[in-house]
């Protein structure tokens, strides 16, 4: 009797130390569809259902200047509300700093790192470009015929950009680079070959690659990818890693910010959630609470020193 007494007890100890389950999580992805936000916060929410950690999840879509509009809205419309959180991560950072913008990350509650992903390099299927060196090659003779095509301006598609063009000796200033609100809009436009080259997270690549409508030039990754070179092995002295998050609204309190870092961390230890980081090549990289807030002020002024350096600061 006494044995099935603590057993009892044991379990109510460890259902309170687990995350409260939440009705309604809404979540505000600052981008449009079908980009790494997007994937993150829908695959995010997934796997807090598939453990029955939060009954529905609402998604509100608002991209535009790096995440910023979205921020913004977030900041005004969600403080206190302890159910809200934001997608954000290193684009963020850089669309900030680079658009002097009136919000920043230190108007919210930074909740967890989740992932990092390195960035791919790619081309139409159609380009005459086979190699990286094809592509350098043309850069080289003509930067501004070479046109870039990614996410939001100053985030870390076009930081890789910049230094790509620094470490083939052509200034960075003269990089062509078109910025798309989200992942579908840049999808359509390389495959239709309406830009040079195109830069993004090698999730967000993969199943174009595999079906052929692009062609993977190089990862920024210190070892291959699915068998893609890195810039390093092609003569480009480049690594670079993009980080992703999930930060909740302003004026939560302490104990509301504990919980959502409990719900966010008994997600990222589904095996949904680990099927997902498996399937997209993304690195688990957790860091949550007092600790994440450390790396993002480390990392606001890691990355502003990147966009200043490379002069693409407006």
């Amino acid at each position: 009797m006494r044995t099935r007494v603590l057993a009892a007890v044991a379990a109510l100890a460890l259902a309170a130390g687990a995350a409260a389950a939440i009705d309604n999580l809404k979540i505000l992805i600052p981008a449009n569809p079908g980009g790494g936000w997007d994937q993150t916060g829908r695959q995010l929410a997934a796997a807090m259902q598939s453990a029955k950690l939060v009954g529905s999840v609402q998604f509100d879509n608002k991209g535009g200047a790096a995440g910023t509009i979205g921020l913004a809205q977030f900041v005004n419309a969600s403080k206190g509300d302890p159910n809200a959180l934001l997608v954000g991560g290193m684009v963020m950072v850089g669309g900030i700093h680079l658009n002097k913008s009136p919000v920043n990350l230190s108007m919210v509650t930074p909740i967890a790192r989740l992932t990092s992903e390195y960035e791919v390099i790619v081309v139409p299927a159609s380009s005459p470009h086979k190699t990286m060196a094809d592509l350098v090659k043309a850069f080289r003779d003509n930067p501004g015929k070479v046109s870039w095509g990614g996410g939001s301006a100053g985030g870390t598609d076009h930081i890789l950009a910049g230094l790509i063009a620094k470490a083939a000796g052509v200034d960075p200033a003269k990089v062509n680079y078109v910025a798309f609100k989200g992942g579908g809009e840049a999808i359509a436009a390389i495959i239709g070959g309406h830009v040079t080259a195109g830069i993004s997270g090698v999730g967000e690549f993969a199943e174009h690659i595999k079906s052929g409508r692009m062609r993977a030039l190089a990862v920024s990754s210190p070892a291959p990818i699915d068998g893609i070179p890195t810039l390093k092995a092609q003569g480009i002295d480049v690594e670079l890693g993009n980080w992703r998050g999930v930060f909740a609204a302003p004026g939560i309190t302490r104990e509301q910010r504990d919980e959502l870092v409990k719900l966010v961390k008994a997600a990222t230890e589904t095996p949904a959630w680990k099927a997902t980081l498996e399937k997209l090549g993304w690195t688990p990289v957790f860091l949550a609470g007092d600790d994440f807030k450390a790396f993002l002020d480390q990392d606001t002024q890691r990355v502003a020193s990147i966009i200043d350096s490379l002069g693409i600061k407006k």
